[in-house]
Parts: structure tokens; C-alpha cells; sequence
């Protein structure tokens, strides 16, 4: 599976993809079509950055 250092990520600091797919304000069917193939560097740093803030509103 693709992607899964962001999925691993955003499972272990407690943000659901659903979130972010609303962060980047796209649907979260979107998102898991995205991540079903690996993404540019500049697409997941812009989600890790995502997930960092997240967790911190979580947490």
C-alpha cells in the first residue's frame, strides 16, 4: 500500500484521514483515492504539516 508513512502517522498522533482531506478541502474519498499511489514530497510534507497541527488540537 502506498503512502503508509503517512498513514502510520496520522493513526499514531490520533488524526483520522477524514480530517485531513477537510484541511486540504477535498472529500475524504478524495484523499484515500490519492494516497492509493505515492505522492510527491511536496504533497506529503504539506499533509505532515497538516497532521503535526492536528494533533496538537487533538492532544
Amino acid at each position: 500500500m502506498s503512502n503508509q508513512d503517512i498513514r502510520r502517522t496520522a493513526a499514531g498522533a490520533g488524526v483520522r484521514l477524514w480530517q485531513i482531506a477537510e484541511e486540504l478541502g477535498i472529500a475524504d474519498c478524495s484523499l484515500s483515492r490519492k494516497l492509493r499511489k505515492e505522492l510527491p514530497q511536496e504533497e506529503k510534507a504539506q499533509i505532515f504539516a497538516i497532521i503535526k497541527r492536528l494533533s496538537k488540537e487533538v492532544g
